[in-house]
């Protein structure tokens, strides 16, 4: 047999002992801690019907996703590349009579193709998610689970990095832009590239002060200080922007009350999960690894293509890369 049937496909991962034994392990101890903090564990199907895992949460899903037509129904089936949306529609389904619902997961997912940053196509993932709280407390609780989770794993030393999409949807949404425009906006903001912004801004006549919001926006990242910064730098861009920064300070000052020794990064012009984040977003960050070891975000409204809008907010992570950093 050629040795390129055993080949697997490219960021395509198996484990084999010791890794696998590892892995369980690891496994069993993040579980048993979310239980005992009150989280129901979901088991979701590897596969679901294609239009209800691109529901919501999931429309920037679409192209990272596996698609078939199942030959029983003749549907369009899709193999899920990202849990948190199965965790919103069973919350909605399932859970739609409990006022506040706490859900923990933990499965393989797979992915057409990796992250920016060269990540796994097939990574375990881990997470959990709270749906019907809207208060800051809720984002705090997420942190801490998310950074427990980490020192469970063994990494003891991750700093967090902390935005608010809600900033540059206040400062965007007056401008109008299509679709295109708006993706073109996107990327030129997370690349930081201050050239391409002043030729976009003149390509589509955007008038200098607004320009001049997007270019502060790009240098408001590093300490906490930035948000100091931002209320003079943005004092004209409107109350919703202010809005976000009192809770980034509230976040802020409450995980310093919380652990002091935390390093915190906010970036304020960082959009991960833009397209169905809708307030707070954060993610930690491994000394030397380049790559976000785990993620989270509010999104407020979660559910209502399934008949239950109410606010969310949760986390994930990637087991297999946890247990690599950490050995």
């Amino acid at each position: 047999m050629s040795i390129k049937k055993w080949m697997l496909p490219e960021g395509v991962e198996e484990a084999l002992p010791p890794t696998s034994w590892e892995l369980e392990d690891l496994r069993r101890k993040l579980l048993d801690g979310f239980r005992r903090r009150g989280y129901e564990l979901i088991l979701p199907p590897l596969i679901e019907h294609l239009d209800a895992l691109l529901t919501g949460t999931a429309q920037d899903l679409d192209a990272r996703t596996f698609k078939f037509t199942d030959p029983a129904s003749g549907r369009l089936l899709g193999l899920r590349s990202d849990m948190t949306p199965q965790a919103a529609r069973i919350a909605a389904r399932r859970f739609r009579d409990q006022a506040v619902v706490r859900l923990c997961y933990l499965g393989t997912v797979l992915r057409t193709q990796p992250d920016a940053l060269g990540g796994p196509r097939s990574p375990r993932q881990v997470g959990c998610e709270i749906f019907g709280e809207a208060g800051i407390e809720a984002d705090l609780e997420v942190i801490d689970l998310m950074l427990r989770t980490l020192r469970l794993a063994g990494l003891k030393k991750a700093h967090l990095d902390l935005g608010h999409v809600g900033i540059y949807r206040a400062i965007s949404g007056k401008l109008a832009l299509d679709p295109d425009d708006e993706a073109v906006l996107f990327d030129i903001l997370q690349r930081k590239s201050q050239p391409d912004l002043a030729e976009f801004a003149q390509a589509r006549g955007l008038k200098p002060r607004v320009v001049k919001v997007f270019a502060e926006l790009m240098e408001l990242n590093g300490d906490v200080t930035v948000l100091q910064r931002a209320r003079e730098t943005l004092k004209s861009a409107g109350d919703p922007v202010q809005e976000a920064l009192d809770t980034l300070e509230q976040v802020v000052r409450k995980l310093r009350a919380e652990a002091p020794k935390l390093p915190i990064h906010v970036d304020l012009a960082e959009l991960r999960g833009y397209s169905y984040h809708t307030g707070i977003v954060f993610a930690a960050f491994a000394p030397g690894h380049g790559r976000e070891i785990a993620r989270g975000g509010r999104y407020d409204g979660v559910g209502a293509e399934f008949g239950v809008a109410r606010p969310a907010t949760g986390f994930s992570a990637d087991l297999n890369e946890l247990l690599r950093l950490a050995q």
